[in-house]
């Protein structure tokens, strides 16, 4: 099931502003978490989880977000 871009737009937008927030929660919870059990982390090892994790919450939304910054396809005007 194919998403119109109108619904698109809409989504990225709750994930943008609902769910990144909740997201970025639970990410630096989860480092806090790791610096708790391991006795703090190397800053090296620190910044790989954080940049892992930067790139992990977007995969699962790469079709919503696909084509949205574009003009309407379905539009007139251009």
């Amino acid at each position: 099931m194919s998403l119109s871009y109108k619904s698109r737009r809409r989504w990225s937008l709750v994930v943008l502003l609902i769910g990144l927030p909740l997201y970025i929660i639970v990410a630096v919870s989860f480092t806090d978490w790791l610096r708790a059990r391991y006795d703090g982390l190397p800053v090296l090892v620190e910044l790989l989880v954080f940049v892992v994790l930067g790139f992990l919450w977007m995969l699962p939304f790469k079709s919503v977000f696909r084509g949205v910054g574009k003009a309407d396809p379905g539009s007139d005007d251009g």
